[in-house]
């Protein structure tokens, strides 16, 4: 129905790490049924088992079907990335 990839990271502002959620994907047809939500708070669950500090992750303003899931379960930062193409 769908995965997640994460991955932990040292913090400088913190004593746990960061957890970035890298990659959410649900299957199409499995979208808004409550698979991406599980998936997020699994995420969450195990940043609090080992001591993370946040969950944070990253979305295209165009994604209007993330973004309304994402709004429900996270808080908007207002930071702006900027990226280097290697």
């Amino acid at each position: 129905m769908g995965l997640v990839h994460w991955l932990t990271h040292p913090a400088t502002r913190t004593d746990g790490d960061y957890c970035y959620l890298e990659d959410l994907f649900v299957l199409p047809s499995a979208r808004r049924s409550g698979v991406g939500e599980a998936l997020i708070d699994h995420v969450r669950r195990w940043a609090v088992d080992h001591g993370c500090a946040k969950v944070y992750w990253l979305t295209a303003d165009s994604n209007s079907t993330a973004r309304s899931l994402y709004e429900r379960v996270a808080a908007r930062t207002g930071f702006v990335q900027y990226q280097i193409r290697l």
